[in-house]
C-alpha cells in the first residue's frame, strides 16, 4: 500500500477513473494474463487509479479466491503508478471479509458496495459501512445507489468516520447531492471525496462538475481510453466545443446503445474491449452477452468516435 494518503493521490485527477473488466477465459475461469495486461494497458493510456473487481469488473460473478487474485494482480499490473481500490460488499460479514482480502491483496482503498437485496434504514446503513471501515487499514469511498441512498446527514456521519474518505453517486440526484455536498462542506472539516459513478458518467459529468465534482468512473476508457481521456481534457479545460462534439457523437449514442439491453452496462463494455483487439471473455450470468447487430452498431460507434478526435474544434 502507498504511504501516500489516496485521498491526496485522488484529489488531482489527471485522467479518468478505470475500472477494468475481469478477463474470462474460454473454459469461464479467470484469465490472470489478459487480465494483467488490461490493467496495465489502461495505466500506462493515463488511468489516474485502477478500481479493481467493482461493477464492470463484475464483482457480484467472482468467488473471494478469485477476487483477491485479481486485486493481487492488479496491484501488481499498477506497479504504484496509481491507486489500486477494490471493491467490497454482500452483507455487512461478507462485505468485511472482502475488504481483509483486499487489504492482504495489496490494494489502496475500498470502493464499499451496497448490501445485498435489503433496503435498509439510515441507521442500519450506517453501521454497516462503519463495520467495513473500521475492519481494514484500508481507506474506503461509499457507493451510493439502488438500496443504499443517504440522508445529508448520514453522510455527515460516514465522513465523520474514520477511513471514510468519499461518496461515490451511481444515484442522479443532483439535488441530493447538492444537499450532501453543502451540509458536508460546512459541518465536517476537510476534503471528503465526491464521484459521479453513474453508467457512462460522461454523460452527465457537466452537470456533476458544476458541483464541483471532478472525479468520475469511466466505463469507455476500458475499450476507448483515448476518446475517454481528449473527454476528460475538454472538461477540465472548459473546452465547450471538443465537450459537445464528443456528447453529440459518440457518448450520447453509446448511452442510447446501452440502453437496448439489461446488463449492457457491463456486457457491452466487454465487447468493446474485445473488439479492440483483446479477448476478455464473455459475462458470466446471470448477465448475458449483446447481440449481433449491437456488436455491429458497437464497433461503427467506436469507429465514429475516433474519427471524432481528428476533426478540427
Amino acid at each position: 500500500m502507498t504511504p501516500a494518503p489516496l485521498t491526496e493521490r485522488l484529489s488531482d485527477p489527471r485522467g479518468p477513473l478505470f475500472f477494468p473488466v475481469t478477463a474470462f477465459g474460454p473454459d469461464g475461469s479467470v484469465d490472470l494474463d489478459v487480465y494483467r495486461t488490461h490493467v496495465r494497458g489502461g495505466v500506462a493510456a493515463g488511468a489516474a487509479a485502477v478500481f479493481a473487481c467493482c461493477g464492470t469488473g463484475e464483482f457480484h460473478a467472482l468467488v473471494p479466491e478469485e477476487f483477491a487474485a485479481c486485486v493481487r494482480v492488479a496491484v501488481e499490473a499498477a506497479e504504484g503508478r496509481v491507486p489500486v481500490v477494490a471493491g467490497a460488499g454482500y452483507g455487512t460479514a461478507l462485505a468485511v471479509r472482502y475488504a481483509r482480502l483486499a487489504e492482504a491483496s495489496g490494494a489502496d482503498g475500498l470502493l464499499a458496495m451496497p448490501p445485498y437485496l435489503v433496503l435498509a434504514g439510515q441507521e442500519g446503513l450506517l453501521r454497516h459501512y462503519r463495520e467495513v471501515a473500521a475492519a481494514t487499514a484500508l481507506p474506503v469511498i461509499v457507493y451510493q445507489r439502488d438500496n443504499a441512498v443517504f440522508t445529508p446527514r448520514t453522510v455527515v456521519e460516514l465522513a465523520r468516520t474514520d477511513r471514510i474518505l468519499g461518496l461515490k453517486d451511481g444515484l442522479g440526484d443532483l439535488d441530493l447531492m447538492q444537499r450532501i455536498i453543502s451540509v458536508v462542506r460546512t459541518e465536517v472539516p476537510g476534503d471528503f471525496l465526491y464521484f459521479n459513478g453513474l453508467p457512462t458518467a460522461e454523460q452527465t459529468q457537466l452537470a456533476y462538475h458544476a458541483l464541483g465534482v471532478t472525479l468520475y468512473s469511466s466505463a469507455v476508457f476500458c475499450f476507448a481510453p483515448e476518446i475517454a481521456l481528449a473527454y476528460h481534457r475538454a472538461v477540465t479545460a472548459g473546452d465547450t466545443a471538443t465537450v459537445r462534439r464528443l456528447l453529440d457523437g459518440f457518448y450520447r449514442p453509446f448511452v442510447e446503445l446501452r440502453a437496448q439491453g439489461p446488463g449492457y452496462a457491463v456486457s457491452l463494455v466487454k465487447a468493446g474491449v474485445r473488439l479492440r483487439g483483446l479477448d476478455v471473455g464473455e459475462v458470466r450470468p446471470p448477465l448475458h452477452e449483446p447481440t449481433e447487430d449491437h456488436v455491429k452498431q458497437l464497433a461503427q460507434l467506436i469507429e465514429r468516435g475516433y474519427a471524432l478526435l481528428e476533426e478540427d474544434v
